[in-house]
């Protein structure tokens, strides 16, 4: 029998995708986990250890690729914030309109929380970078360079971006379209970063953990507000 629609529901509202509830981890699963390989990795970034050895021969690796070093610079380029801020606030820009005009309950949370999670990345890693006081690899003055800027703003911007997308995407196949295209864009900018010589892997391994926990946050606060939009007025 087929499902009667539900009078109360906006049509301009989120809906579940394929009928299917979203569910929320607990956050102490995750979290847990990320904060302590997080500790692990600021740890060896700090001191000189046989993981940073290492880390500086995978680095030498790296620059080693056969990207071309235009190609590199190009996808360093997508993690500076004058490229994936504008990005984000297009997406907030445009969300806000869509809940706006859907009259959803709270309607700016997810953009407001989207928007306090990447100005939380200057807020965490520069005094991360202070502390840890890593130096660049050869040709890099100066120190300062664990966690990568540049990791943890594409990795916010645009993980934010699709985590307040996804919501108003009714197909599974586009859902996880965009998320793989954000996890090769971040992947991307983080290997452009590191063949360009301006970080080490464990400066991005770093940012990484940074930016998970920051978006668990996000997801989290994304998901009840779905939920709340679909409940009946």
């Amino acid at each position: 029998m087929a499902s009667v629609p539900d009078p109360h529901q906006s049509q301009h509202a989120p809906a579940h995708v394929d009928g299917e509830p979203r569910t929320v981890v607990p956050p102490v699963w995750v979290l847990g986990p990320l904060l302590l390989l997080f500790a692990l990795l600021t740890w060896q970034a700090a001191v000189d250890g046989p993981v940073r050895r290492a880390d500086e021969r995978l680095a030498g690796e790296v620059r080693g690729s056969r990207l071309p070093s235009g190609a590199a610079e190009f996808l360093a380029d997508l993690g500076n914030l004058a490229v994936a801020v504008p990005v984000l606030l297009a997406v907030v820009v445009y969300v806000s309109w869509r809940a706006r005009r859907a009259d959803l309950p709270r309607w700016w949370v997810p953009s407001l929380a989207a928007l306090v999670a990447m100005a939380a990345v200057p807020a965490l890693v520069v005094p991360l970078k202070e502390a840890v006081g890593r130096t660049g690899p050869p040709g890099m003055a100066g120190d300062g360079y664990y966690p990568s800027g540049h990791t943890a703003t594409a990795a916010v911007a645009y993980g934010a971006a699709v985590l307040l997308l996804l919501p108003w995407l009714h197909s599974r196949y586009r859902r996880r379209e965009l998320v793989i295209g954000c996890l090769v864009l971040v992947t991307a900018v983080s290997f452009g970063l590191i063949r360009r010589g301006y970080h080490w892997p464990l400066d991005v391994a770093g940012s990484w953990c940074l930016s998970a926990m920051l978006l668990l946050g996000l997801a989290m606060v994304t998901s009840r507000s779905s939920d709340t939009a679909r409940q009946p007025k």
